[in-house]
């Protein structure tokens, strides 16, 4: 369904960094901008998860390495 374009370190990255804030959103129950820190940690968990980044297709981006021919 939509082309694979986030690599193997960007997507660890991705998911570690949505795991942390969505940790800091369940963590931090009196903090004013913790539906923030949801709402990007769920868009980069989600990213991560399925290998596609909406932003990197509209740039023309890619950190997935090349395939040989």
């Amino acid at each position: 369904m939509f082309k694979t374009n986030v690599g193997g370190a960007d997507r660890v990255i991705r998911i570690l960094l949505g795991i942390v804030l969505l940790g800091a959103f369940f963590a931090m129950p009196d903090l004013g901008y913790r539906w923030a820190l949801a709402l990007v940690g769920a868009i980069a968990l989600l990213t991560g998860a399925l290998s596609t980044c909406p932003l990197y297709t509209l740039l023309g981006l890619s950190t997935c390495p090349m395939k040989k021919s």
